[in-house]
């Protein structure tokens, strides 16, 4: 397949989890692909070697997308690398969960640092190369509806995500820039393992509230991605696609 051959892509936290699924997505459509990492060099570069394995082009680049000036450098060092960009997707984030009683200034700005700013910051040095017919994809989650306790501040990143991502939409659209979103349900990755969810009751909860009647993966999101990448997409912009397998 080939729908996005010739094209490059960034993936921001792209080390791991959904977003090394997003990379080899991409790759295996064509794309030459920026794996960027904060700081898991070993997992971009695990990243990068599946897909050149698999015939694709890919490199890893670090870059902590919380910091204007490493944002900044991540695009340019993609440019640098391959001529070109036409495809942005804003997957870095953390997920940290406290009740209200719990919920610290740390933990609410580490979030809104990385969640929010950051897609800012890379969108910001993105655009300056970014031309008529690229995408944005920004990966946001169903806990904005699902309402989950003790998610508030994660909850309210992807909130503000969701919220950017339209106004983005129309202040890039006159330059043929589309900008959507997708919102995975739960997802077993190893952040969802680190965070302790995977076997608790909060993915037995999600689980069965799930229609499909089983956790997500990667490669569940990783296609969504790759279609609104893609031409395939392009009367598609300021979109919020629930990638939950039916959880409301």
């Amino acid at each position: 397949m080939s729908k996005l051959k010739g094209k490059v892509a960034v993936v921001t936290g792209a080390s791991k989890g959904i977003g090394a699924g997003i990379a080899k997505a991409l790759a295996a459509e064509g794309a030459a692909v920026v794996v960027n990492y904060a700081s898991s060099k070993a997992g971009a570069d695990a990243v990068v070697a599946a897909i050149a394995e698999a015939g694709g082009r890919a490199v890893a680049v670090q870059g902590d997308v919380s910091k204007a000036s490493e944002a900044q450098g991540l695009i340019e060092a993609t440019v640098e690398q391959f001529g070109r960009l036409d495809v942005l997707v804003n997957n870095s984030g953390v997920y940290e969960f406290a009740a209200i009683e719990a919920v610290t200034e740390d933990h609410y700005r580490r979030l809104f640092d990385i969640n929010v700013l950051g897609v800012l910051l890379t969108t910001q040095a993105a655009v300056k190369h970014l031309g008529e017919g690229g995408s944005i994809v920004n990966i946001s989650s169903a806990i904005t509806h699902v309402h989950t306790p003790t998610t508030a501040v994660y909850a309210g990143t992807k909130g503000a995500l969701n919220a950017l991502s339209g106004v983005l939409a129309n202040e890039l659209a006159p330059r043929k820039i589309r900008v959507n979103v997708v919102s995975p349900g739960f997802v077993v990755t190893e952040g969802t393992h680190t965070a302790g969810v995977v076997g608790s009751d909060m993915e037995a909860g999600f689980v069965a509230q799930t229609p499909l009647g089983r956790a997500g993966r990667p490669d569940d999101i990783a296609d969504v991605v790759a279609f609104l990448a893609s031409e395939d997409a392009r009367w598609l912009t300021g979109e919020v696609i629930t990638a939950s397998g039916g959880i409301r």
